[in-house]
C-alpha cells in the first residue's frame, strides 16, 4: 500500500514540474512561439490601421425625404476613405447617394463641404470631392492577390465611433451579393472583420496597409458574415464615374425571368445549358423591339455567350455593348432563332 507522502506527491499539480510557460501537451517553447506570432499579428494590425486610419473620413449626408406633412431632411453617416491627395473619396452609394448635403471629417481635425461626383446603385459605389490638398490618403491594393485566410483589417465610424479598426481573416472570395437596384454585384469579399451601421464605405485592408475592397453589407442576425466589394471592381467604376458621372450600360429593352427549358429542347438543340431568360415584356422602340424579339422568347445565348439567368444578361450588358451589333440566340415555340441587335445606353 503506497504511502500518504507518496499519494500527496502524486497529486501535486503538473505545472510544479513544469518549466515557466510551459504548456503540458504541447512541445517545449511552444508558448514563446505563440507569443511571437501574436507579436507579429498585432504589429501587422498596428501597422496597417497607422497607415490608413488618418485617409479614413467621417461623412455626414442630409437626404430630402416625402413625409406626410411634405418634404423634411433625414440624416444619415457612414465612412469612406481619400484616394487621391487632391480630396477624391470612395464611400457607398447607399451612404452618399441622392443626398442634398454632403460633409466630410477626417481624423486630423479637418472638416469639409462635398460634392458627389457621382454614383452607381448597381455596384454600391460612390466617389465625393473636398476641395483639401496634401491630404492623407489610403494605397489601393489589387483584390485579383488575395487569398482566403490572410489577415483583413476593417476601419471606419460604427455608431459614431471614429477610426474604430476591427480585424479577421478574408472568409471567401467570389461571392455575389444582391445591391439594392437587384443587380448582382460580383466578385465579392467575405470576411469575419466586424462591421456595423456606419462602416459602411469604410476599407477593407491588408496586412501591408493597402484597400484591398470596400466594406459594404452584412448579413442581420449572422455572427462575422460582412461583405467588401473588391477594390479590382471598385477601380473600374471609379474610373467611369470620373469619366462620365455613371457607369455606362448597355440597354435592349427587355423584362425578363429566369426560365428551365424542357430536356426535349436541351437535347434536340444540343444546349450547353437546361436555362435561360424568357422575355415577359419588350418595349416599344427598344432595341429588342426593333430585332424583332417577342414576349415568350427565351434568350439563351450572347455572341456566342451562354445565357443562362438575368445576371448572365446584366453582366453581358457592359460599357463595351453599347452601339455595337449582337447576336442573341432564342428559343421561340420550337424554334432555335438569332436575331441581331445593337444595345443602346441605359439612361
Amino acid at each position: 500500500m503506497a504511502s500518504r507522502s507518496a499519494v500527496r506527491a502524486a497529486l501535486r499539480p503538473v505545472e510544479n514540474d513544469s518549466p515557466a510557460g510551459f504548456i503540458p501537451g504541447s512541445p517545449r517553447g511552444s508558448s514563446q512561439a505563440d507569443g511571437d506570432l501574436l507579436d507579429a499579428y498585432s504589429r501587422a494590425v498596428v501597422g496597417a490601421a497607422d497607415r490608413v486610419s488618418p485617409a479614413v473620413a467621417r461623412i455626414e449626408v442630409h437626404r430630402r425625404v416625402r413625409s406626410r406633412g411634405g418634404q423634411r431632411e433625414a440624416g444619415g453617416s457612414g465612412s469612406g476613405f481619400v484616394f487621391t491627395p487632391d480630396g477624391l473619396i470612395l464611400t457607398n452609394s447607399h451612404v452618399a447617394g441622392g443626398a442634398s448635403r454632403i460633409s466630410v471629417a477626417l481624423p486630423d481635425g479637418q472638416a469639409f463641404d462635398a460634392d458627389l461626383v457621382g454614383d452607381d446603385p448597381h455596384t454600391d459605389l460612390a466617389v465625393v470631392r473636398v476641395s483639401g490638398s496634401k491630404l492623407p490618403t489610403a494605397k489601393l491594393g489589387a483584390s485579383r492577390s488575395v487569398r482566403v485566410g490572410q489577415l483583413a483589417i476593417a476601419i471606419g465610424n460604427p455608431f459614431g465611433f471614429e477610426c474604430t479598426v476591427t480585424a479577421g481573416v478574408v472568409s471567401a472570395l467570389g461571392r455575389s451579393l444582391r445591391a439594392q437596384s437587384g443587380r448582382l454585384i460580383d466578385d465579392v469579399i467575405q470576411t469575419d472583420a466586424a462591421l456595423n451601421p456606419g462602416n459602411s464605405g469604410g476599407p477593407l485592408v491588408s496586412s501591408a496597409g493597402e484597400v484591398i475592397g470596400v466594406n459594404t453589407a452584412i448579413i442581420a442576425g449572422a455572427q462575422g458574415i460582412c461583405f467588401a466589394t473588391a477594390i479590382d471592381t471598385a477601380a473600374v467604376v471609379v474610373g467611369q464615374l470620373l469619366r462620365h458621372g455613371r457607369v455606362r450600360r448597355g440597354y435592349i429593352g427587355v423584362a425578363g425571368q429566369n426560365t428551365v427549358l424542357p430536356r426535349r429542347f436541351v437535347r434536340h438543340f444540343e444546349l450547353a445549358g437546361d436555362s435561360g431568360v424568357r422575355v415577359t415584356s419588350v418595349e416599344r422602340g427598344s432595341p429588342s423591339a426593333d430585332a424583332g424579339l417577342e414576349e415568350g422568347d427565351v434568350i439563351i445565348g450572347w455572341n456566342g455567350a451562354p445565357v443562362a439567368r438575368i445576371d448572365d444578361l446584366h453582366r453581358l450588358l457592359s460599357e463595351d455593348c453599347i452601339g455595337r451589333a449582337a447576336e442573341v440566340s432564342l428559343i421561340r415555340r420550337a424554334q432555335k432563332l438569332a436575331k441581331t441587335l445593337t444595345p443602346n445606353e441605359l439612361a
